[in-house]
């Protein structure tokens, strides 16, 4: 007999009119002839052309004022360059000159999907069975570019769902950039990002066992002023583009979830931010933290990276090391497994893996613990995010990939105390793509990034094609059943 599976009637669906003033930057040549025509702009001119911007952005951006002042003092060292006192400018030069360094990008323009949930650490206010949540998703906008964003929704007594409508704004936050680096870990990223090995070495030698940001970023300005070719000046930026994947990000606390964004900051997350997994972990002193495992992408090459938070206002962002710390679809477990961390990775493309650590950000030894075993995940075998704990065991929500590419999703049962056991897995598809969705922005696909428990049923969100999100819910007590019925078959 199947396994009952409820599809919610709820859909999330894209909104491109969900638009960031993002900042604007195609050379230093091209920006310098702009900035010297606005300055030969006399002052009247330059406040009939900006007073009206302001007009008219305002009603589509939360200060967009604070947002063009910020663009225009990027640019600071062109002016510098052009012998142009950058504090001399007036307020509305300087606010003209930002907006030419300033475009409007609809973030969900193209597809909104890859959901996962977790619980709000907000819970106030709510009636007996009620459960506020947050949903982040995977938004693509022009060019391909994947970012996060989020949603709040409620779920009732009934696991009916209410999704929060979404601001009107959208906020990009603050970033910082304090890390100290620990030159050891560093430098092997490094390696494994394909760095001129030469390079690499010149610069290690001349860093402390630990150093600081603007350090590595004087040393490598002074050994690209050394350097001739245009190619190795390259491969230096590059190491500054694997520091910059070290930072936090600070939101105002007048945003609501939904106007928050998280897009790609550093050169190796350029091309995306992809399919974030948001895990409430529970750590041994009582306390939680929330962790999400993503995927940077620059175009061509992947890079495994931790984000954590304790309130989604202020991110902390890492790369993950160690030779697990490959590929994508890496999950953490929401507490640690026999004093360890735990993390459940498909490393190779094609298979499940599990490993374990002492340090949360290094992963090395995978083993493997999963192969595609029917038809419908012949192609390959995925998680669909971090293992829910039950009393009976560990449930992974899989994903498989089968003939004409099609995407469904499945179920397994893990040992709890030792889950590279596997206790039980279903041999048919929990959910698959039905007529209504299998037509999107890429078709036959469902897909998901968590899921979540809540009055003993397994609420699961879900892309549907990569174009939006949908629903489903199962009970708990009949997945188990049928998980540890079917293995023992």
């Amino acid at each position: 007999m199947r396994l009952s599976i409820e599809r919610k009637p709820i859909r999330v669906n894209p909104d491109p009119k969900r638009v960031i003033a993002r900042f604007f930057f195609n050379g230093n040549d091209r920006a310098k002839e702009v900035i010297a025509r606005v300055m030969s702009i006399d002052e009247e001119i330059t406040f009939g052309i900006v007073s009206p911007l302001l007009q008219e952005y305002s009603k589509r951006h939360r200060n967009i004022t604070r947002v063009l002042s910020r663009h225009c003092s990027k640019l600071k060292p062109l002016f510098a360059e052009l012998n142009i006192d950058y504090d001399t400018l007036t307020v509305y030069r300087k606010l003209l000159i930002g907006s030419y360094f300033t475009h409007e990008y609809s973030i969900e323009s193209a597809a909104f999907f890859n959901p996962s949930i977790v619980e709000d650490p907000d819970q106030t206010e709510l009636e007996d069975g009620e459960k506020r949540v947050i949903i982040s998703f995977r938004a693509v906008g022009e060019g391909h570019i994947s970012s996060i964003t989020f949603r709040r929704a409620l779920l009732d007594k009934y696991n009916n769902i209410t999704v929060i409508p979404s601001g009107n704004y959208i906020d990009e936050a603050e970033i910082v950039r304090n890390a100290v680096y620990k030159k050891k870990l560093f430098f092997e990223k490094a390696v494994t990002t394909q760095i001129n090995i030469d390079v690499l070495k010149e610069v290690e030698g001349q860093l402390d066992e630990h150093f600081e940001y603007s350090t590595l970023r004087r040393i490598i300005q002074d050994s690209q002023h050394l350097q001739e070719s245009d190619m190795l000046r390259l491969e230096y930026d590059k190491i500054l583009w694997l520091a910059d994947s070290y930072y936090e990000i600070v939101f105002s606390m007048d945003t609501d979830i939904s106007d928050r964004v998280i897009f790609p900051i550093s050169e190796y997350e350029r091309k995306g931010i992809e399919d974030a997994r948001f895990v409430k972990f529970f750590n041994s002193d009582g306390t939680s933290t929330y962790y999400a495992t993503y995927t940077a992408y620059d175009g061509s090459l992947i890079m495994p990276k931790l984000l954590q938070t304790s309130d989604f206002y202020n991110f902390r962002i890492m790369p993950l090391y160690g030779t697990g710390a490959q590929n994508k679809n890496l999950a953490l477990f929401p507490r640690k497994v026999n004093g360890k961390y735990a993390m459940i990775a498909r490393i190779d493309g094609c298979n499940n893996f599990i490993m374990y650590s002492d340090k949360i950000n290094i992963w090395e030894n995978p083993i493997l613990l999963q192969q595609p075993k029917y038809s419908w995940e012949f192609i390959q075998i995925g998680n669909c995010g971090s293992p829910i704990e039950t009393e009976h065991g560990w449930i992974v929500i899989t994903h498989g990939v089968g003939p004409m590419r099609r995407y469904a999703l499945g179920a397994s049962l893990l040992k709890l105390d030792d889950p590279v056991v596997e206790i039980g897995r279903l041999n048919e598809p929990l959910l698959i793509p039905n007529s209504e969705e299998r037509e999107g922005y890429v078709p036959n696909v469902l897909y998901s990034c968590g899921a979540i428990v809540h009055n003993d049923k397994l609420i699961i969100p879900y892309g549907v094609s990569d174009s939006s999100t949908a629903f489903a819910e199962v009970d708990m007590n009949d997945l188990i059943n049928k998980l540890i019925k079917e293995e023992r078959a």
